[in-house]
Parts: C-alpha cells; structure tokens; sequence
C-alpha cells in the first residue's frame, strides 16, 4: 500500500527523473505497535538529504498524516514505512527545471523479523569485490542512487552469507552492502568516517550516542581492513536490523553476546524516542 503525494497510487510518471536519474532520497523507518522507531532522527535526516540535493522536504506533519492513515488503512500494529522523495518530473537532460514539483510517496509493508539466530549466535559475513564510490557531495546521504549496493549483493548467493563489507578505494572498512559497520577496537567503539562516501544510517547515530551515555570512548575514523579483523567485537547496524553481532568473516572469528550493554541500550533508546502515529 501506497500514497503518492497524498492520494493512493501505484505508479509514478516515467518521466520522473528518480527513474531517469536516481534523483532523490529515502528512509525506511520501523513502527512497532503503532509507534515509530526514532522517528525525530529520521525525519532530520532526512531534511538534510533533501537539502543536500536541493529538494524541498516535506513537512513533518504531512508525512506522519500519511503513515497514520496508512496503518489505519492496513490494520497493523508493526510494519515497515519507506519514504521516497523525488525530485519530480522532467524532459531529458540533466538540467534541472525551475518549474519542477517534487513527488513523494510514502509506502508500508508488515514487519518481518530477522531470525532470531541471528542476534543470539552472529552472522557471517563476507568481502566484497565491489568498492564503494568516492564522491565527498554525497558522502552520507541516501539518495536512490544505489546501484554499487545491487551489483555488490550480486556477489553471492549463499544464505549462510548475512551480508557483504564494501571497502573505499583505499582499501578501507566503509559500510555494509544495507547496514553501517561498529568495531569495538581497543576500548573504543570506532565506526568508519563517512567523509567520501557511505550512508550515515540512523542506527549508526544512535548506536554512537549510546556508546557515548555508557561512557565509552567513540571515534569516527578511518578503519583499515587490518584493524577492522583484529577488533574485540564487531556489530552491523540499521534502523530495522537495530544492533546484528558479526560472528565471522572469512578465517576471522569473533565473541557474540545477545545481552551486550550496548545493545541494551539501544533498545532503551528506540523506546525512549517513540513516537505514535
């Protein structure tokens, strides 16, 4: 189910230059009980992706009108929104029209749990040929433009394989192939600096505030593939996986605890910071 700028729809005009160009930004948001998870943070985040790219964003008021109507209409209690905001339609061409009208379209989807296993045993996970772009404009943002992120999960398709590590061009941890990368390293909880590409994940902030509430020394830094393997824990992380422990990566094994205080924290945080729609 679907509402395109407001009114139920399934399709967009071809024209749309997120078809032609990947010319806009999204956030996938987790509602739980009729409650959003950090609703705040994505809805900034999502402002300041927008603005990057010079997109009005939609007012906060509209969009959880939207969702609210949404659930009402699908008669759930947990699901999964996504928020798509384009920058509109146009002719060929590059150029962007002074005239042009911004679409957004807000979808919902019922929640489905990742395996249980999963949290209390870790994930294995693998390296990917794929690098990730180098482009600093862009660093942070997640627009549509997510091309690398299909051509690297292209690269495998054992289900004992969780997920995919992109490097930089470097040679550097960036991310995962749907989720931001934390390393306990040295007593600090070090997560890759996103200052030439990746996507800065809302789970990734809060995960760095809960660290930093617990007293725990944080950096974002630049993470070599050596220091990312001999880190104490490794954890992967985004709005609806919230906090995945990482078991294994090739030859390379790691401590898993369901129960770690940051996860706990966490946990607390996401309910501290419902809001209802």
């Amino acid at each position: 189910m679907r509402l395109v700028n407001g009114v139920p729809a399934q399709t967009l005009a071809l024209a749309d230059r997120a078809f032609q160009f990947g010319d806009g930004v999204f956030r996938t948001i987790k509602c739980c009980d009729g409650k959003l998870a950090l609703w705040a943070r994505h809805y900034r985040k999502l402002c300041a992706d927008c603005a990057v790219l010079g997109i009005a964003a939609p007012a906060e008021t509209v969009l959880l009108d939207e969702m609210r109507q949404l659930l009402g209409q699908a008669g759930w209690r947990d699901a999964v929104f996504k928020i798509t905001v384009t920058r509109g339609e146009s002719v060929r061409g590059y150029a962007i029209p002074a005239e042009v009208v911004h679409n957004r379209i807000v979808q919902i989807a019922p929640w489905c749990e990742y395996p249980r296993q999963g949290y209390r045993d870790g994930v294995t996970i693998r390296l990917c040929q794929m690098r990730a772009t180098w482009q600093p404009v862009l660093a942070g943002v997640k627009h549509l433009n997510r091309l690398e992120n299909v051509l690297a999960r292209r690269e495998w398709t054992d289900p004992a394989i969780f997920e995919g590590l992109l490097l930089d061009r470097d040679g550097y941890v960036l991310e995962g192939v749907m989720s931001n990368v934390i390393a306990l390293l040295d007593g600090v909880l070090a997560t890759p600096a996103l200052e030439s590409g990746g996507v800065a994940g809302v789970m990734r902030e809060v995960a760095l505030d809960a660290a930093r509430r617990q007293g725990w020394d944080v950096a974002e830094c630049a993470l070599p593939l050596d220091d990312f393997l001999r880190a104490e824990r490794v954890w992967l992380c985004n709005s609806l996986l919230g906090l995945m422990p990482v078991a294994a990566l090739e030859k390379q094994r790691w401590p898993v605890d369901e129960m770690h205080p940051l996860a706990s924290k966490i946990k607390q945080m996401e309910q501290e910071e419902w809001v209802s729609v």
